[in-house]
């Protein structure tokens, strides 16, 4: 399969599962965008188009965590939990954003789930 394959294939995907996932206020959207070695995750209002909270292994604090690539995953998955708990979010709508659920997907899920997320 072609790059460009791949890429046209993941956008029909990602267009699918987005007709169905929507975040509010309350109930945010966790977006994971996985590229080859890096994992970003955010939390998003759809209803006004903002981003609530952000984490990534490019941020300057998660740049120095050791680790396999899923292990590093996990952990960012714990600090989004963490991060929105302390802003008062509990239950989130999870969106892969087109990309299959294992591997490092479901490790920052996971992660996030033991932060205490519900979704």
């Amino acid at each position: 399969m072609s790059q460009i394959d791949k890429a046209s294939r993941r956008q029909k995907i990602k267009d699918r599962s987005r007709a169905n996932v929507q975040g509010t206020a309350i109930k945010p959207r966790l977006c994971v965008y996985r590229s080859l070695s890096q994992i970003y995750a955010q939390l998003i209002d759809d209803v006004n188009g903002k981003t609530l909270l952000a984490a990534s292994t490019m941020s300057k604090d998660n740049k120095a965590i050791q680790g396999s690539k899923s292990e590093r995953c996990r952990i960012i998955g714990q600090q989004i939990g963490q991060k929105a708990l302390a802003s008062g979010i509990t239950n989130v709508v999870f969106d892969r954003n087109g990309f299959r659920y294992h591997g490092r997907v479901k490790a920052l899920a996971d992660g996030a789930r033991e932060a205490g997320l519900i979704f």
